[in-house]
């Protein structure tokens, strides 16, 4: 068998690999694409929170913190984290909480001061 019959062989495969994949993708029931699109939406608002909230915690405070202590979520419209400030912070405890539908910090609570609070 030549080079050239081996590289369509190949690229033939590549295309019934791809229908393959295409078929089996489509029977997804309504449960699965649900459930797909929960997952994406929790993973979206950790990420957003992960960049919004040290930020403001480092801004209000001086402080750079990295990792929360606590995380609370109910997995479609809001994510609250909480950090715990060691010996060397300029806080005690700092809470962040980010609403999916405002897109962004609705409530920052810094040793028990309310720095942020909108309502939706």
């Amino acid at each position: 068998m030549g080079e050239t019959q081996k590289l369509m062989i190949a690229v033939v495969g590549v295309f019934v690999a791809g229908f393959i994949m295409v078929g089996v993708s489509k029977d997804q029931s309504n449960e699965e694409k649900e459930a797909a699109s929960q997952i994406r939406t929790l993973v979206a608002m950790q990420e957003m929170a992960t960049q919004k909230c040290p930020k403001l915690i480092e801004n209000k405070t001086g402080t750079q913190v990295y990792f929360p202590s606590k995380t609370d979520t109910d997995k479609t419209t809001y994510v609250t984290m909480e950090w715990v400030g060691e010996k060397d912070s300029n806080f005690k405890t700092a809470s962040c909480t980010l609403h999916l539908a405002l897109g962004g910090v609705s409530k920052l609570i810094i040793d028990d001061k309310v720095l942020i609070d909108k309502k939706f």
